[in-house]
């Protein structure tokens, strides 16, 4: 029994020494190979979730220089869609949370889109709704049919937070 034991152990050991990796012997992913990289829905729902993140911001920096009564309501519904992105996210233990360029602020179509600062803290708020439903929307045929349901339900409710500022 114990000869067995050994031999087993010594496995992972003969491998690495000689140059061979166990996915030349196994099929499937490498063991040894480390992490395998994030999914691309994996990403594509952090890229969102950063970009929820920076509309709060927005709201929270509004709110704090207008009176605009509707202001805190529409927070309210990001916070919310921040809760229900946040809930469909499972990163692997010790996964990075940023593990591709395409999550990136600078990579991401959102960012890419940002609108500038505006005159008026409403305007910028009607903007970035704009932009934030255009990238979800742009979004939606990359990802599966679940997340992408997500994303078109909120993209329309950035769509009507946009006319409720004033939006066109």
């Amino acid at each position: 029994m114990p000869r067995r034991r050994l031999l087993i152990a010594s496995v992972p050991l003969v491998l690495l020494s000689t140059g061979c990796r166990s996915a030349d012997l196994f099929a499937g992913p490498d063991p040894l190979g480390g992490r395998p990289p994030l999914a691309h829905d994996t990403v594509v729902l952090q890229d969102a979730i950063a970009a929820e993140l920076d509309l709060i911001s927005r709201y929270k920096s509004a709110i704090s220089t207008s009176s605009e009564p509707i202001l805190p309501a529409l927070l309210a519904q990001h916070q919310q869609h921040l809760a229900q992105l946040k809930a469909r996210l499972i990163v692997p233990a010790g996964a990075q949370q940023t593990a591709s360029p395409a999550a990136s602020p600078a990579a991401s179509p959102s960012a890419s889109s940002a609108p500038a600062p505006a005159a008026h803290p409403v305007d910028g708020l009607r903007d970035a709704e704009l932009a934030s439903a255009a990238s979800l929307t742009a979004r939606l045929v990359s990802v599966q049919p679940s997340l992408a349901q997500l994303f078109a339900s909120i993209a329309a409710s950035d769509a009507s937070h946009a006319n409720a500022l004033g939006g066109s």
